[in-house]
C-alpha cells in the first residue's frame, strides 16, 4: 500500500488488489461520513455508433435489481438508514456511488459490489427505462442549446463515439436488448477496470478489509480487455444552420482540441476560465454587458480521454444572429494575436484554482476527481501537478496554443432566420 500524508487534505492511500482492482482510501474522520464510488473505464465513448445509449441505459438499470433483491428492496435498503446510492455514465467511464453514516457503511458497500457484478437487467425493467430514455431523447428536441450542440458535435466528431449525445438516439435505444447490456457488462465490469475511492471516517486498514471482502473474489476474466481504437476525426470546419421557431438564437463555435495528456491543457484551461467563467469573464463583458449582444454567454473545454473540444456559444436576438457570430469569433481568436496581459493571465490562475479548491470540499467532491484522475491514467498525483502546471503557464504559451488551436471553428448558428 502507498500512501501519502497532505496539510491540505486527508492522508491518501492507494493499493492495487491481486485481482487488478485499484482502491484509493482518504482518511477524513472530521465529519462521521464515508463516501464510496466505484468508476469503470468505460462508458458512452467505448459504444458502438448502433449501440449509442447503452452505457447510459446500463447505469439506469444497476440499481434495478440483483440476482438477490429487486429495484424496491434495494431502493428501501437505502432508504431505511438514510443512505444515498447512484449510478451514472460519462463519455469515458462508468459510476456507482453511495454515501452513510461510518456504522452503515459496511452493508452499503456490500450492496453496491452486488449491484456492480451481479445486475439482472430484469425485461420489464429495461423495457421502462427504455421507454423512459425514448421520452427524454425527444424532449431534448425542445431544447434550442441542445439540438445546434448535439448539431456541433456531430460536425466536429463524425463516426467518433463522442460524436452522439450520451444518451443515445431513438434509432439506436430502440433497438437495444438486454443481451447487449449482458455482453457490455460482461466486457467491461471486470476488477482490472475498476477503481474504488472510499473517503471519510475510515481507516485504511479497514476500508481495504472491506474492498477485499466485497470484491477480492472477483475474477479477472479469461479473455483481455477490448482495445479502444477510436476513429479518426476531420478538423475540416463546416457551418450549420439550423431554422427554429424560437424566441432567440443559439450560436455555437467549436475548436478541435487535445486532450488531457497533451501539454496544451492546462493553457486551454485558462483560456476558457479567462474567456467564459463568470460575470467578469472576457465574453461575458464584451459581449453582453458592452455590446448588449448576448442574453448568455459562455465558453468550455472538456477533460477528455481523447481529442475534445473548444466550445462558445450564446444566445441572442434571432436579428443579431450573424454579428454575435462574428463578435464570438473574435473575442475568442483574439487571442491568437494579442494574448493575454500578465494581470489578466494571473487573475485567470486565481479564479481556476480557486473553483478548482472549491469543487473538492467534500469527500465525495475529492474521492470523484482522484478516482477520475485514475480513469484517465493520470494517477492520484495528478491532483498536485495540475495546479503547478496551472501555476507554470505562461503569457507566450498561452499566445502559442491559441495560435495552434483556436482557428478556423465549426459553427452552428439555430433560430428562426436560420
Amino acid at each position: 500500500m502507498t500512501s501519502s500524508p497532505s496539510v491540505d487534505r486527508p492522508l491518501l492511500h492507494r493499493r492495487v488488489l491481486n485481482n487488478g482492482l485499484v482502491v484509493i482510501v482518504l482518511e477524513n474522520p472530521v465529519a462521521d461520513i464515508v463516501s464510496a464510488r466505484l468508476l469503470v473505464k468505460a462508458g458512452t465513448g467505448y459504444e458502438a455508433r448502433s449501440q449509442a445509449g447503452l452505457f447510459g441505459l446500463m447505469s439506469s438499470l444497476l440499481t434495478k435489481g440483483t440476482r438477490h433483491w429487486s429495484s424496491l428492496e434495494i431502493a428501501e435498503q437505502v432508504e431505511s438508514i438514510g443512505a444515498s446510492l447512484g449510478s451514472d455514465a460519462s463519455a469515458d467511464y462508468s459510476l456507482v456511488s453511495l454515501k452513510t453514516v461510518s456504522a452503515d457503511f459496511p452493508p452499503m458497500l456490500a450492496l453496491a459490489a452486488e449491484i456492480i457484478r451481479y445486475p439482472s437487467f430484469a425485461e420489464a425493467e429495461l423495457n421502462l427505462e427504455q421507454r423512459l430514455t425514448l421520452q427524454s431523447i425527444r424532449s431534448m428536441q425542445e431544447q434550442p442549446f441542445t439540438v445546434a450542440y448535439n448539431a456541433l458535435r456531430a460536425a466536429m466528431y463524425g463516426e467518433h463515439p463522442y460524436g452522439l449525445p450520451g444518451i443515445g438516439t431513438e434509432e439506436s435505444v430502440a433497438q437495444l436488448t438486454r443481451d447487449d447490456l449482458v455482453n457490455a457488462h460482461q466486457k467491461y465490469f471486470r476488477p482490472d477496470n475498476c477503481i474504488l475511492v472510499m473517503a471519510g471516517r475510515i481507516t485504511a486498514e479497514a476500508a481495504i478489509a472491506q474492498a477485499e471482502k466485497n470484491f477480492g473474489d472477483w475474477a479477472v476474466p479469461a479473455y483481455p480487455l477490448p482495445p479502444l481504437d477510436y476513429p479518426t476525426v476531420s478538423t475540416a470546419a463546416t457551418h450549420a444552420a439550423i431554422a427554429q421557431a424560437t424566441n432567440q438564437s443559439v450560436v455555437i463555435v467549436g475548436y478541435p482540441t487535445p486532450s488531457v495528456k497533451d501539454a496544451a491543457y492546462a493553457p486551454l484551461k485558462l483560456i476558457s476560465t479567462y474567456l467564459g467563467n463568470g460575470l467578469s469573464s472576457r465574453l461575458f463583458v464584451e459581449l453582453r454587458e458592452k455590446r448588449g449582444l448576448a442574453y448568455d454567454v459562455s465558453a468550455f473545454y472538456p477533460t477528455r480521454l481523447g481529442l475534445s473540444q473548444f466550445v462558445g456559444h450564446m444566445g441572442t436576438a434571432p436579428d443579431n444572429q450573424t454579428i454575435a457570430l462574428e463578435g464570438l469569433r473574435f473575442e475568442i481568436e483574439r487571442l491568437a494575436a494579442v494574448g493575454l496581459t500578465s494581470e489578466e493571465l494571473q487573475a485567470s490562475k486565481n479564479k481556476l484554482l480557486g473553483q478548482y479548491a472549491l469543487g473538492k470540499q467534500t469527500n465525495a467532491q475529492l474521492g470523484q476527481l482522484l478516482g477520475w484522475y485514475e480513469v484517465l491514467g493520470l494517477g492520484v498525483e495528478f491532483d498536485g501537478i495540475f495546479q503547478d502546471m496551472v501555476r507554470a503557464v505562461s503569457e507566450d504559451m498561452v499566445q502559442t496554443v491559441a495560435q495552434q488551436y483556436l482557428k478556423e471553428p465549426f459553427t452552428v448558428v439555430l433560430g428562426p432566420h436560420s
